[in-house]
């Protein structure tokens, strides 16, 4: 204990070098707004950004990009807020409720919320990685294709309840997304399937992003167009201030959702440290568990403050979790973490247990850059929101075709493809008629989030055990993990019987 702390002291020497702490608050200042353009992302950011680092001193170079990380997860959340448009994967869940918060005139309480919870998030993750990054290591090392499914079942079962009470519909949303997923080519034989004919834009796949922007974006801006015409033209806005008491009032009240913070980070960062899960299914996953757990589960969906708290404090949590992997064995945690990973490569630095040994000023001056890159992120973050806050007081002529213009950007981004923005359109309507028609969006949406990572894990587990099902219940990790996403799976059928039991006696 005290040799780590003697180092995480060298790490803050490296750290607070003017240069590097510079590049920590370039980094998270360029990555707030990296995150909240719709279809940008990490991802595309640490990727752009790469050629930049050669610039500079390795060290100054990881800590650089890590910092855009760590900005991208914070920002993210703002286009959820203001836009109801996911920034990138990582937000989705925030714009459940961070969205209706915003309607309600309460969108600097949902952006301070999420502030504060990725700040929480962060800060709960980073000190996990500096005391148990090498036992935390092994267990991301025997995490193999029967854990990561029985994770994801975990997960799907965790968001079986974000439908409301009617199981029906909630089961055929995840159905839906789950056919949606399978689009593209199927990945042991390589064949064709659902390409709807032949027609060449479905073989890389139905994007993510195209989804939840089609659905969140262009379908809210169908619904809220209907619903201005109803309030008389007004802007639902209006009501949306920043003001000092204000943001007092909010910060005290963030902080009776500590339990949900606690849970949140620690769910978000184990879950990043499993190669190939990431931030994404985390936040879903820490937004099923607070919606089950709450005492008042019928307000998520509609503005409640654990909803925007457990999602942004789970993904910052795994985008630190991410890295736990990438740096002590080799293996990228993320799509993000695994550029930084060809990054690493590049500068000389080989990922592995060695690294903690032959480059200590390294491995720590980037473990305390990301303490540094925590409390800037959050500065930095409620110090925009009155801006943010301008923007959504624009007169909604002015913000409708702004929004329409940011989902057709988000549309082309990841794959640069024609097609995928004629299909967010099309994923627009259906998602303004399934509104109409009181169908949950989120079930879908986390469908297909999900449906990619567990189809891999399932066909390579039955592979591994000739066909057998019971691969999954042997296992010391798995077997519990399936034991509880079952009984969780179970849960919403049982209830009813339970209510009709206590009726008769």
């Amino acid at each position: 204990m005290v040799e780590i702390l003697e180092l995480l002291v060298t790490g803050f020497a490296v750290a607070f070098q003017p240069q590097n702490l510079m590049l920590v608050i370039v980094g998270c200042t360029v990555g707030l707004f990296i995150g909240a353009m719709p279809g940008l992302g990490s991802v595309n950011g640490v990727a752009i950004l790469l050629p930049l680092t050669f610039l500079v001193p390795p060290t100054g170079a990881v800590i650089f990009l890590a910092a855009i990380y760590y900005g991208a997860m914070y920002g993210g959340a703002i286009s959820s807020v203001m836009l109801g448009i996911p920034g990138a994967s990582t937000a989705v869940a925030t714009t459940f409720d961070g969205r209706p918060l915003a309607k309600q005139g309460l969108a600097d309480k949902a952006l301070t919320a999420a502030a504060v919870a990725s700040f929480v998030g962060g800060t709960i993750s980073v000190v996990l990685f500096t005391f148990f990054a090498p036992p935390l290591a092994h267990v991301a090392l025997v995490f193999g294709a029967p854990e990561e499914f029985a994770l994801m079942m975990l997960a799907f079962a965790t968001f079986i309840g974000l439908g409301g009470d009617d199981l029906y519909k909630t089961v055929f949303s995840i159905c839906i997304g789950l056919v949606l997923s399978a689009v593209g080519l199927d990945i042991i034989s390589g064949e064709p399937r659902l390409i709807f004919g032949n027609i060449t834009g479905f073989l890389h796949g139905i994007n993510f992003l195209v989804l939840a922007i089609g659905i969140y974006g262009i379908g809210e801006m169908l619904w809220t167009i209907e619903e201005h015409r109803k309030a008389g033209g007004q802007s639902m806005m209006s009501k949306a201030t920043v003001t000092v008491k204000r943001t007092i009032g909010n910060l005290k009240e963030i902080t009776r959702t500590w339990k949900t913070l606690l849970m949140g980070s620690t769910l978000g960062y184990f879950v990043g440290i499993l190669p190939a899960a990431g931030a994404t299914p985390g936040s879903l996953m820490a937004y099923g568990v607070a919606k089950q757990i709450s005492k008042n589960p019928e307000k998520f969906g509609k503005g409640a403050l654990d909803g925007v708290a457990a999602p942004e404090s789970a993904n910052n949590a795994a985008s630190t979790g991410s890295m736990l992997p990438m740096l002590t064995l080799g293996i990228p945690g993320s799509p993000t973490t695994a550029i930084l990973l060809g990054g690493m490569v590049i500068w000389g630095l080989e990922p592995g247990p060695r690294l903690f040994v032959d480059h200590q000023d390294f491995v720590w001056g980037l473990i305390a850059s990301l303490y540094a890159a925590n409390l800037f992120a959050v500065i930095i973050n409620i110090a925009f929101i009155p801006l943010i806050i301008w923007v959504l007081k624009l007169p909604f002529t002015i913000l409708a075709p702004l929004i329409f213009v940011l989902c057709l950007i988000g549309g082309y981004a990841p794959t640069q493809d024609l097609h995928d923005v004629w299909l967010m359109l099309l994923f627009g309507i259906v998602g303004y008629l399934m509104r109409k028609l009181d169908y949950p969006l989120a079930p879908a949406v986390l469908a297909i989030v999900l449906g990619p990572l567990a189809e891999p894990a399932l066909r390579q587990s039955l592979l591994i055990s000739g066909g057998k099902f019971d691969i999954f219940f042997t296992r010391p990790y798995s077997g519990p993990i399936m034991v509880t996403a079952i009984i969780l799976l179970l849960l919403p059928a049982i209830k009813p019987l339970v209510r009709r039991l206590r009726k008769r006696g």
